[in-house]
């Protein structure tokens, strides 16, 4: 039996002084994973200086989203966007190079696609 994973994990780490918002996306993601986990971001928010936020986006995993679900992902990121520093996103998806230039257009930081986890870190530290 085959189990189907799908869902965003959210965290926090200290990638030597900065401190990044990391997102791993998994499987195709539903609206209900949107319910779910846009609260946990507004609470994980609280408190961090808006103007600093840099973010780590894995799609390594991430195999699209339900039509519902992708407006779900748009709204957000209009709703954070302009909070943020800088984005780097990284899997091995043809499309995420596409998907950077799309979204550096709802953010006023900078928005940058990586085949590796090691780029994306580095990036990000600069």
């Amino acid at each position: 039996m085959t189990v189907k994973r799908h869902g965003i994990s959210l965290g926090v780490e200290r990638i030597e002084s900065e401190f990044v918002l990391v997102f791993k996306a998994t499987g195709k993601l539903t609206h209900e994973d949107y319910q779910a986990m846009t609260q946990v971001l507004e609470s994980a928010l609280q408190g961090v200086d808006p103007k600093h936020i840099k973010m780590l986006v894995d799609v390594s995993e991430f195999s699209g989203w339900e039509l519902r679900a992708a407006w779900d992902d748009f709204r957000l990121g209009m709703k954070l966007g302009f909070e943020i520093e800088k984005v780097a996103i990284f899997g091995d998806k043809n499309w995420q190079e596409m998907a950077s230039k799309v979204g550096g257009w709802f953010i006023s930081g900078e928005m940058k696609s990586f085949q590796s986890y090691d780029d994306a870190v580095d990036w990000l530290k600069d």
